[in-house]
């Protein structure tokens, strides 16, 4: 199976998660997605990162050989959290 571009991971993610800002880069095979969605409120790490887990589906298994994330709240985005 050929590598999926950074743009197909992105849109993956849009397709099962309401995003208010999404940005992923990558090399085809590793990727890195800054992630903000208000469903993230209340939940811990672990659970915004199952979350997109579950919004990528099988593709985490078959097309994307990792994937660094750092999922925000709006409010933590706002507040600067996203900043690299």
């Amino acid at each position: 199976m050929s590598a999926p571009p950074p743009a197909h991971i992105r849109e993956y993610i849009a397709a099962g998660l309401g995003c208010d800002h999404l940005e992923v880069e990558g090399d085809g095979r590793h990727f890195f997605a800054t992630i903000v969605s208000a469903e993230f409120d209340g939940l811990s790490r672990v659970r915004r990162h199952q979350r997109v887990y579950a919004a990528l589906g099988d593709r985490m298994r078959e097309e994307i050989h990792a994937l660094s994330m750092k999922t925000l709240t709006p409010a933590e985005w706002a507040a600067g959290a996203g900043a690299h």
